[in-house]
């Protein structure tokens, strides 16, 4: 019997092992490398787009330098003359950059803000859908689930 457990053990281990690695793999073909960083950057160029930047493409070598030199997964503000807008380089990913007008900023803070809420809610609810909570021991629902 305790020859058993020893060989069990070792295979749950890597059982369990493997299915954690196969669950930071993000996808196939991305490997280890799509893990939180690439979905929080996928996510928030899906929010920029949603919010009417544009995506943009170095088209030479020298535009491509330009876009490695930008700060990279931040939103920042840049002006060309009188005119503001708002740039995302993304060299790693996409090998682009996303430019939009202050109104175009102003739409993506509010559905950035709409997606933590809607994030933080669904976290909420799978914690409480987790939860045994034993509510039939209550028996009927009186006026106190009101």
């Amino acid at each position: 019997m305790r020859k058993k457990v020893f060989l069990w053990l070792p295979l749950g281990c890597l059982l369990i092992l493997s299915l954690a690695l196969l669950g930071c793999g993000g996808g196939a073909g991305k490997g280890l490398m799509a893990g939180p960083q690439y979905r929080q950057t996928q996510s928030k160029t899906d929010l920029l787009l949603a919010a009417g930047f544009k995506q943009i493409f170095p088209t030479t070598p020298q535009l491509k330098e330009r876009l490695n030199a930008m700060p990279q997964h931040q939103l920042f503000m840049a002006s060309q003359g009188p005119k503001i807008f708002y740039v995302y380089a993304d060299a790693e990913h996409c090998g682009c950059f996303y430019a939009g007008t202050p109104d175009q900023y102003q739409a993506y803070k509010r559905l950035a803000a709409q997606a933590r809420i809607a994030a933080e809610e669904l976290q909420a609810a799978r914690i409480n859908q987790s939860m045994n909570w034993g509510w039939d021991e209550w028996g009927e629902a009186g006026p106190w689930a009101y």
